[in-house]
């Protein structure tokens, strides 16, 4: 199956499938849902075997979560760079680390080296927010504004649309905002049951159409991430797919 539109998977949604015996049986599995790019969280510990599962897959990997914070920036773009990877995201701080404004400069600072450096090899750094970015506070601001805000524009912004949402964002007032600096998205049209949290903000259950819609013009590659953890994923993997080819439509 193939798409006009590129579709990614963040592996982390089948990280109990990708270890070496399945690697390649998953890959091909996510591949025939209709996937066109993979992103994987783990560039380092076997970059030449990632690549070639990904090739016979026929699976592209433009983006790859990697934190700039606790790996070597050379490294991690020496397996970008052999994996073809454009783009390198942070996936996650620790919450504390950035719970005053001095944490969050700290953060941007290392952000914005790291997209510097990258820039010289021709691969742009990015970051990707929980709940607590959001939901954290610095004078009244949440952390989300104070980081972005010191962030070089050239520092991709990968949104996860759930997570904003659950820490207190209204997503359809906060992608316009950001605009063409939101270049990639974590998007689910279906979790799994009970494995939701409250929604402080607005809640976009139902509303991907809108979403993707609202970000058409700059977001390069829509990822979908499932997390199951009472549950097969897999059944949730392939209906989200199917979802999202179809252009939304429920």
């Amino acid at each position: 199956m193939t798409t006009a539109q590129p579709l990614g998977i963040q592996l982390y949604s089948v990280r109990d499938d990708i270890g070496p015996a399945d690697l390649d049986r998953t890959l091909a599995r996510l591949a025939g849902f209709g996937f066109t790019h993979a992103e994987p969280y783990d560039i380092l510990g076997d970059t030449e075997r990632l690549g070639a599962a990904l090739r016979d897959a026929g699976l592209s990997a433009a983006t790859a979560h990697a934190s700039v914070l606790r790996h070597d920036v050379a490294d991690i773009l020496d397996a970008a760079q052999a994996l073809g990877i454009g783009c390198v995201i942070t996936p996650y701080v620790d919450p504390g680390s950035i719970a005053d404004r001095a944490g969050v400069e700290r953060l941007a600072d290392a952000l914005n080296a790291a997209a510097q450096t990258a820039a010289a090899r021709g691969i742009r750094i990015g970051y990707h927010n929980h709940d607590f970015e959001f939901a954290q506070r610095i004078d009244g601001v949440p952390v989300y504004d104070v980081l972005t805000g010191l962030l070089d524009p050239t520092v991709v912004l990968e949104v996860d649309v759930y997570w904003a949402g659950v820490g207190g964002a209204d997503v359809f007032e906060l992608l316009p905002r950001l605009g063409d600096r939101v270049r990639h998205l974590h998007v689910v049209h279906e979790r799994e049951p009970g494995n939701d949290r409250p929604v402080l903000g607005v809640d976009t259950a139902g509303r991907m159409d809108e979403v993707l819609a609202l970000t058409a013009a700059h977001v390069e590659l829509p990822v979908v991430e499932v997390v199951a953890h009472h549950s097969d994923v897999w059944p949730l993997v392939e209906r989200n797919a199917a979802y999202f080819l179809a252009g939304g439509a429920a």
